[in-house]
């Protein structure tokens, strides 16, 4: 067997002041303060990976890890705050620039499901309340598209953070009410549109109604006469107000339209936001066996 050292980066580990650490090479990206301020405000210590630096003419310079480096000294309040450093002392300007460049290039992101399943086994509260609440309908949470089985996890995961469990309980009793599990009827697009008409409308959406004159329609019509009107889970809005309504000219009981876009930005800032289930891609998933949800994760870098 050859020599394995080969196959052992050549690096120690140090612990340095924030203070003596530069990033301001030319290949370096520019910082994002909303990234900072967002992960210092959920700051925990066991997510922090070691800052990679090359020690050049005795400078030490970042070539991975520029916002973990902000994070932690806006978190601690000081640049006198020290990390720990994997450095590198026989690296060029143009092997640092090179490193950087592909350091993403194999990275494999995690899935909505796998950082859900992940939770579910640290014991996280809110996915496990939505495990079960799903479970509790007979369905399940999976990455292969089929009856009952509920893909846009990240969804339901939006859904519960924003409007809670009752909130969420509704908006699958509907679906399953006016579909009963058909394996369209879960994705991104539909949730959302349902949330939309919970919200908006809240008592005045008569769940018996939403039921009988959905469930007439099939997701797939649904779906394609929703992207005639509009993008996203809103053009699915539109046109389930359109057939709860139906041909009734009286006002009883009927949804006004206009309510959906005067709300619209005030309440579903984030609606739409995920990319899993647009419109443009409805049509050609529903003979597919197999979705997954491709939502990168952001990662301190």
């Amino acid at each position: 067997m050859g020599d394995l050292n080969m196959f052992v980066p050549n690096v120690h580990f140090e612990q340095i002041p924030i203070k003596n650490l530069v990033s301001n090479q030319e290949y370096q990206r520019n910082l994002s303060r909303t990234h900072i301020a967002k992960t210092a405000a959920s700051f925990n210590l066991y997510q922090i990976n070691p800052v990679k630096v090359s020690r050049r003419d005795d400078i030490n310079y970042v070539f991975n890890g520029q916002h973990t480096i902000e994070i932690v000294a806006l978190t601690s309040g000081s640049r006198e705050t020290p990390v720990w450093c994997m450095i590198y002392d026989d690296l060029s300007y143009e092997h640092e620039a090179d490193i950087f460049a592909n350091q993403m290039k194999f990275v494999k992101p995690l899935i909505p499901y796998e950082v859900f399943m992940a939770n579910l086994e640290a014991g996280s509260d809110d996915q496990l309340i939505i495990r079960d609440l799903v479970e509790s309908y007979g369905l399940t949470i999976g990455t292969k598209k089929g009856h009952g089985v509920i893909c846009a996890v990240s969804t339901l995961e939006l859904i519960f953070t924003k409007y809670g469990y009752h909130g969420l309980n509704r908006v699958l009793r509907l679906i399953i009410g006016a579909w009963e599990g058909d394996l369209n009827s879960f994705s991104a697009n539909i949730l959302n549109a349902v949330t939309r008409l919970i919200v908006v409308y809240g008592d005045t959406l008569i769940d018996e109604v939403f039921k009988e004159k959905l469930g007439a329609v099939s997701v797939k019509q649904l779906i394609r006469t929703a992207k005639e009107r509009r993008p996203g889970s809103m053009g699915v809005a539109e046109v389930m107000v359109l057939e709860y309504n139906g041909k009734k000219k009286s006002n009883s009981n009927r949804l006004f339209i206009n309510q959906l876009y005067s709300r619209e930005y005030a309440i579903f800032k984030t609606l739409d936001s995920e990319s899993d289930d647009m419109l443009n891609d409805e049509e050609k998933n529903f003979n597919k066996s197999e979705i997954i949800e491709n939502v990168g994760k952001e990662d301190m870098e």
